[in-house]
């Protein structure tokens, strides 16, 4: 099971091919290379990046 690495929750839903949303703290992850790519849906349905607010460790895909 996928964990958020914003919340660590693993409430996560699956909404494509390697595109995750975690229903805790409603963000979209993207999985690149056994890397998460994490992003913020806003309001208008554009994708903000947050990959920039985690390490490498905390984006790297825990199950």
């Amino acid at each position: 099971m996928l964990v958020c690495p914003n919340c660590r929750g693993k409430d996560i839903g699956k909404i494509g091919t390697q595109q995750f949303y975690c229903w805790n703290c409603f963000i979209e992850l993207t999985v690149f290379d056994e890397k998460l790519a994490v992003h913020q849906v806003e309001a208008d349905g554009s994708l903000s990046s947050l990959d920039d607010l985690f390490t490498e460790d905390e984006r790297k895909i825990q199950w």
